[in-house]
């Protein structure tokens, strides 16, 4: 699944007329960009919400044959956050009871998403985070056994759960924005948030130690193409 459907307001004032999924990046816009690095890692069933001028992704998917099926998850009469998308959209994710990728529109990556999507299917994990060492002002918190422990934003100092300690936990890294789930966690965010708008990331904060959510750390290259700067980078970079 690609999360399109965000408001992008960090972009105006390109996203004042048009979705943030849409912005060029070298001239290519970014949901096609990521489309294909999909594609190119062997994914051929991909799910596009849409909500911010959602018209717009309608017709530019329409307008190209991506070699691919597509579904979209309509968010038009309301913005469902992370979490809220995932679950509106359980009726293709979990259509054969297989794991699936969550793709944020705005990053670009070189990461083997293979390797990501094998290490989530040969454990009991309920959710894989891909995460990195990197700098990031907000980290993720992780067990020596590669389970999710908690959050720091490091500008503040605040931690979820509060009151965690480095004992509490063996690494802090970064998360990509990526990331793979089983249906089963997706039942459970349904019978708590059927309808409403979520981030993904509270649930999982949420229920640290209540479900199988691990963080895989990978060694690899990431933009995130979502803030003014980095789309700058990104395009010198293509």
């Amino acid at each position: 699944m690609i999360l399109a459907a965000g408001l992008g307001t960090r972009l105006r004032p390109w996203t004042l007329a048009h979705p943030k999924a849409l912005v060029p990046v070298g001239g290519i816009p970014m949901l096609e960009r990521v489309i294909l690095s999909l594609r190119s890692q062997g994914f051929d069933h991909l799910v596009v919400n849409i909500h911010h001028f959602g018209n717009q992704i309608l017709e530019f998917l329409s307008s190209k044959d991506f070699g691919v099926r597509i579904d979209v998850s309509d968010e038009r009469e309301q913005l469902l956050d992370t979490g809220g998308g995932i679950v509106k959209a359980g009726k293709f994710l979990c259509e054969d009871d297989e794991p699936f990728l969550i793709h944020n529109v705005d990053i670009l990556s070189d990461a083997d998403l293979g390797s990501l999507m094998r290490t989530h299917s040969e454990s009991e994990a309920e959710a894989t985070l891909l995460t990195s060492v990197r700098e990031s002002s907000r980290k993720l918190l992780v067990n020596a056994d590669g389970h999710l422990a908690g959050w720091k934003n490091i500008s503040t100092l605040e931690t979820r759960p509060s009151g965690i300690t480095p004992d509490d936990y063996d690494k802090e890294v970064a998360f990509s924005g990526i990331h793979v789930m089983s249906p089963s966690i997706v039942e459970k965010m349904a019978l708590i948030n059927d309808k409403s708008p979520f981030p993904i990331m509270d649930y999982y904060l949420n229920n640290v130690g209540k479900d199988d959510i691990r963080c895989q750390i990978m060694d690899f290259r990431l933009i995130d193409i979502g803030k003014p700067e980095t789309l700058e980078i990104a395009n010198s970079l293509f």
